[in-house]
This record gives structure tokens, sequence and C-alpha cells, in this order.
């Protein structure tokens, strides 16, 4: 008796909808993940580094098209898999953005010319040892180095970073396309993992890596159970995790309004955390500079543009209606992000703590798009996300090149007159720079005016003073590094500036493209950004 009920129950639950075409790229990339740890475990190691760096490409390439053949067939919104992801305009435009993001993020990561034998460790089981004289704290901390592979070969990577940076782009994409809070946990958790461990695998400066590697976990896992917690309260508060239900209990409930917001406090905590939204960034620096810059490049770019995208669907769709009652702690955290990074970014010696506090700066003003819940405010922040991606990553592609003899040179004062060592090298890094500080010609310029645009027209006018302050502020500290880089002389045993491999050069000539080809010609990107609102 008890099967037979069962077997009709089964029978009178119909199957969720899947779309396989519309989420197809997400398919492709977790799938070629999974093809990828197979490929680990398979092949010989001294095999794995060229079959992972052409599966990975063949991945995002393949994810790239099938998101451009959805894309272009003008689809309409749907929410899928058992509605738990959401495919529309912004989720497309979110998912181009990653992939596209992803490109040169696979190239820094695969190069192994800049770092003879790649920037990861052999194997993530070699423990740091401490040379004579070193300051103890990480910063001169080595390793022995093998190859692990047939003599005299170069030394090989750790490759399980393709199978890792697949993993974590996967997490990603599901992170900006879920529609409901328990999928946007899961996800967090999926692009969360891979970064942790990555993060730990650099093969100079161990002790640093490693530290750095912790600390990310340990706040990380707060952040978690912060979202995790919220998740809790709104579910006690809707009755439901979907987006779309706690946005029509919120317009008319006889539960209190406690649960309400105090869910959206704690859920926003740990989105806050992922986007190195102060004061919730105290991660950033350390990890910044403690990871392998590849590895910093690819979280400067793509989390941002996760964590922001799932802030401006979770305050878009679920607490749009609401906005006026927590508009006005954003504005606080807003203010304060860019206060914090622009104020402490100007005591910074290190290159990379110091892109590590410009991007807490950015992120406070990202929050003014997504606090804005206009289809202009949308539209900026997705804009602004793309456009900060690709020149973040050839930063840090740059910041790669200068080097000496205990791998990267990323004190200040050991980049005073590098442009009479390398003038192209200067050269590139200034322009970059003057695009972050947000200088016209320049992708920075044009997405600060279309958030700012936003944010003045959805009667923020008080927070756009604030943030066009702290831009300024801001500039202070970009524009010392040219100065040091033009008007300084040089070291005699100052740096060396690697001359890169076919890799990096790709990686941080895309991002100088874009970077230029976003400043003077924006209008398709900011037309495709514009495609329409979120859904759920």
């Amino acid at each position: 008796m008890i099967v037979t009920d069962v077997v009709l129950a089964q029978e009178q639950i119909p199957p969720p909808a899947v779309d396989g075409v519309a989420v197809a790229p997400l398919l492709v990339i977790l799938g070629g993940a999974c093809i990828a740890v197979l490929i680990e475990a398979f092949l010989p190691r001294h095999q794995r580094w060229p079959v992972q760096v052409v599966w990975t490409a063949l991945v995002l390439v393949v994810a790239l098209v099938s998101l451009g053949a959805y894309a272009l067939g003008s689809p309409t919104p749907v929410i899928t898999l058992g509605e738990t992801l959401s495919v529309d305009p912004p989720t497309l435009f979110l998912w181009g953005t990653l992939l596209l993001l992803a490109i040169p993020s696979l190239l820094m990561i695969a190069d192994r010319s800049v770092e003879p034998g790649g920037a990861f460790i052999p194997s993530a089981a070699e423990r740091a040892l401490a040379r004579s004289g070193g300051s103890g704290g990480g910063g001169s901390s080595e390793h022995v180095d093998r190859s692990y592979g047939p003599p005299g070969d170069a030394p090989t990577m750790q490759t399980e970073v393709f199978p890792f940076a697949l993993f974590a782009l996967g997490g990603m994409m599901a992170f900006v396309a879920a529609n409901d809070l328990l999928t946007m946990f899961i996800a967090l958790e999926v692009l969360s993992l891979p970064l942790y461990l990555m993060c730990g695998l650099a093969r100079r400066r161990r002790l640093l890596s490693q530290e750095a590697a912790v600390k990310y976990f340990l706040l990380g896992a707060f952040g978690s159970a912060f979202f995790l917690y919220g998740v809790a309260l709104l579910y006690g508060y809707a009755g439901s995790v979907r987006l779309s239900a706690i946005a029509n209990a919120s317009a008319g409930s006889a539960v209190s309004d406690t649960l309400l917001f105090a869910g959206l406090a704690l859920l926003l905590i740990g989105l806050l955390f992922k986007g190195s939204v102060a004061p919730f960034h105290t991660w950033t620096p350390d990890v910044y500079q403690g990871a392998p810059t590849p590895v910093t490049a690819f979280m400067a770019a793509c989390t941002k543009v996760a964590a922001f995208g799932a802030i401006a669907r979770v305050l878009y769709v679920a607490f749009g209606a609401t906005r006026w009652e927590w508009r006005g702690v954003l504005w606080a955290v807003a203010i304060i992000s860019m206060a914090v990074g622009a104020v402490l970014g100007l005591t910074q010696t290190d290159v990379k703590r110091m892109i590590a506090y410009s991007s807490i700066a950015h992120a406070g003003f990202l929050l003014l798009g997504t606090m804005a819940i206009t289809q202009q405010g949308t539209a900026g922040t997705m804009f602004y996300l793309l456009a900060y991606g690709f020149t973040t990553l050839a930063v840090f592609g740059v910041i790669s090149l200068v080097r000496n003899a205990d791998g990267e040179a990323s004190h200040l004062s050991q980049w005073a007159g590098l442009a009479k060592r390398s003038p192209l090298v200067a050269g590139v890094m200034t322009f970059l720079l003057l695009a972050l500080a947000g200088i016209p010609l320049t992708s920075g310029f044009t997405a600060k005016f279309a958030v700012f645009s936003a944010a003045l027209a959805d009667g923020m006018a008080p927070l756009v003073v604030i943030a066009l302050v702290a831009s300024a502020v801001a500039a202070f500290f970009y524009l010392r590094v040219i100065v040091m880089m033009y008007f300084s002389e040089p070291a005699a045993d100052g740096p060396t500036v690697v001359v890169p491999g076919a890799f990096t050069t790709m990686a941080i000539t895309l991002g100088v493209l874009v970077t230029l080809l976003l400043g003077i010609l924006p209008t398709p990107a900011l037309q495709w950004a514009s495609g329409g609102a979120f859904g759920g």
C-alpha cells in the first residue's frame, strides 16, 4: 500500500522544466570542469599542462558560441531547471562578461614564461621553507622547486588550477542567474571553494600564499554563514526562498518586517563580502597580495562581476518594493567603501595592495548603480563590471612582468624609473591606471559616467558628489605610480622587466584594447547592457 502511494505521488509530480538551450553555456562549463578532473586523474603529470590548456580553451569557446547563438535569437526570459535559474537579458550579459573575462584569465594562468614553470607550485603539498635572512613573515619564503617531469624538462605547474578555474566560473554563472536563495548559496560555495585552494598554490612566497588562502577561507566561511542565516530568516518571513515570493510577501504580509530586514541585512553581508565592499573587505588586501597574480586577476575581475550581478538581482527582484527602507543603510555602506578604498589606498607601498584598495573604492561606486533599482542603473552597473574587469586583468598582467630575484617586484619604490627601463610597459601601465582613475577616452570614464548618471536620475545626488570626491582622492595614488615611473631615477640594482610570452602578451593586449574601445565606442556594449530588466 505504501509503495502504491509513493508510485501515485511520483506520477502526479511533473518533471521540472529544463530549457537546455538557455542553460547550455552553464552546462558546458560545468561539464568541461568535470572532464578536466578526469584528465588530471588519468593522464601522466608531464602531459597534463598542454591537454588542460587546449581543453579549457575549447570549453570556453564552445560556451561562448552557445551563448552567442542563443542571445542572437532574441530569446524571451525563461525560468528553468525547476524554477531555480532565471535566464533573462541581464543574465546573458553577465554570462558573456564572465566568459570573456575568463579568456585572458586562462591565458595568464597557463603562462609559463614570465615565471619559469608557471606561477603555481608543482605540488600543493610542497612545504614552504624560509630562507636565511628572510623576514619570517612569508614575504621572502621560497620552496624547493621540483619539476615532476622527465629529466631536463622545464619545471611543471599545478594543473589542477584549470578544473578549479572552470568550477569557479560555473559557480559564478549560476550565482548571477539564481532565481532562489538556496540555489544562490550553493553557487556561492561552488565559486568560493576552488578560489580558496587556488590562492594557496603560489610557486614563490609560499608562506604568504598559504596565509592568504587560510584568511580567505576563514573569512569566507563567516560570510557564507551570514548569507545562510539570512536565507533562513527570509524563509521564515516569506515561506519560500524564491526571490519573487519574497517580493510578494514584502508587498503585504502579516509577519513582522523584522524578519524581512534582518534577513536582508545578513544576506547582504555575505554578498558584500564577495564584492570586496567595506567594511566587509578585510580579506581583500592580504589575499590580493598573497595569491598567485593570475589568480588575483581572476578574482578581481570575475568575482566582482558575480558578486554585483547577484546583489543587483536580489535587490531588484526581491526587495525593489522596500527600497526606501534599506536604501539609507546601503548609502552608508557605499560611503564607507569609497572612503576606505580611496584613503587607505594612499598609504599603501605594495602595488597589489594598492589595487586591492582601488577595488574597494570601485565597489562603492558600483553600489550606486545597484541601489538605483532602475533599468538605467542595472545597465550602468553591468557596463562598469565589463570595463573594470578587463582593465584590472591587464593591470595584474603588467604587475607580473616587473620582477627581481625574489619574484615580482611589487614594492612601489621598485617601480621608480620604470619608464627608462621599459617605456612600453610603463606606457601601458599608465594608460590602465588612468582608466581606473576615470580619465576620458578610457572605459573607466564611460563606466563612471553611466553609473553616476543612473544614480543622479534616481535622486542620489549627494552620494554622487561624495563619489566624485572619492574618485579625485583615489586618482592621487594612481598618479603617484605614474610620477614614480617617469620622473624618478631607477635604482642601480632595480628590478628587470621580463619579456612576456604569447599568453601573457595576448591577455594584456586584450585588456588594453577593450579598455580603449569601451572608452571611445561604448554604445554597442551599453545597448546590450540596456536590453532588459531582471526577471523572476
